[in-house]
């Protein structure tokens, strides 16, 4: 196996796991709306999920091993992807805040502080900043 087929088989191997993590905070309530099955299904597509991998993954969300990030870095830049997808829209309407409060949660935000990162995710993810920024932004606001 090459380092190219391993680094692919890795990283195709994390997205499951992310994916899955969203999926199961998405079903936990045991009620699926049409915004979250849209959601859900706009995050395969920018996953690579495969659809036999997406079927899989729904019917059986505990399948893949969830690959919590650790580091703080790593939980802003999933919320990053994951605040432009909900906000990229704008058809979530109020909704899209109380679900990436949901995913903010299962990031390993706390209860305490989720309200007001998520807020404060939003809002820079309306004005289009990078990566670097959005991150930036959100270290300050913990200073």
């Amino acid at each position: 196996m090459s380092i190219a087929d391993l680094f692919d088989s890795e990283f195709k191997s994390r997205n499951k796991g992310h994916f899955s993590a969203i999926v199961r905070v998405a079903l936990a309530d045991g009620v699926s709306s049409q915004e979250e099955k849209a959601f859900l299904d706009k995050l395969a597509l920018h996953l690579e999920i495969s659809p036999t991998e997406y079927q899989e993954i729904l019917e059986n969300p505990l399948k893949y091993p969830i690959n919590p990030p650790y580091l703080y870095m790593e939980r802003l830049e999933r919320l990053y992807d994951l605040a432009r997808m909900v906000n990229s829209d704008h058809r979530l309407g109020d909704k899209q805040d109380c679900l990436l409060r949901k995913f903010g949660l299962a990031l390993g935000f706390t209860p305490g502080n989720v309200n007001y990162i998520v807020d404060k995710a939003l809002t820079l993810v309306d004005k289009h900043v990078d990566l670097e920024t959005f991150i930036s932004e959100m270290q300050l606001m913990n200073r």
